[in-house]
């Protein structure tokens, strides 16, 4: 398999998950502005919304939007848990979590990332984000990971988003809860190989 991804982005989150399942799988960087990848490639071509993640299979098919690559990896090693089975309740709250991520916190701090934004504007979306924040703080508040005791692929996600708050002063540490559950996922191998990783990628720019 192929992850194409971009340092700093949501495809952190897949990456994650790769190397929390120990799966065979290359990584691809794209280059966000000029959409080339890394060998050579014009990133259109595989993924014609423009952006990352983007998880080629060994048939050529293309897979894209975070939420289903996660669940399309934990679902080829079951044994690892990293999502319930189908057809459970327990998989439908993995997936009400993945949605809110995407739909609240994800899509709720791309508008910061644009500098041109107005201040008020942009003190508008902060507000929501810390109301959205809140609920997430209260919801991990007496257990480890969103789905209680097990890692999941919705943290790898909510890990991922997380770590852009301080790019728009939105201090972690006003929720004890949310710095310790970043503290703790930040431990786990498989975060630090792929942060590891998107950093060496920089250095070869």
């Amino acid at each position: 398999m192929k992850l194409y991804f971009a340092p700093d982005t949501c495809s952190l989150s897949p990456h994650i998950v790769l190397r929390e399942l120990e799966l065979p799988f290359e990584l691809i960087r794209v280059n966000n502005r000029s959409k080339r990848s890394a060998d050579g490639g014009d990133f259109y071509q595989i993924n014609p919304k423009g952006y990352v993640a983007a998880l080629m299979l060994e048939d050529g098919r293309v897979i894209t939007e975070g939420a289903a690559i996660v669940q399309y990896l934990a679902d080829l090693r079951p044994d690892a848990a990293l999502a319930p089975p189908s057809h459970t309740f327990e998989r439908v709250r993995l997936q009400e979590w993945l949605n809110f991520i995407t739909a609240e916190i994800h899509a709720g701090a791309s508008p910061l990332f644009n500098a041109t934004l107005q201040e008020e504007v942009k003190t508008l979306f902060r507000d929501k984000l810390c109301r959205r924040l809140d609920y997430v703080a209260q919801a991990l508040d007496g257990q480890d990971f969103l789905l209680g005791d097990r890692f999941s692929v919705a943290d790898a996600y909510l890990f991922t988003v997380l770590r852009w708050m301080a790019q728009f002063s939105i201090e972690l540490k006003c929720w004890p809860t949310l710095t310790r559950y970043m503290a703790q996922i930040g431990q786990r191998k498989s975060v630090q190989a792929a942060l590891a990783a998107e950093a060496a990628s920089r250095e070869v720019e």
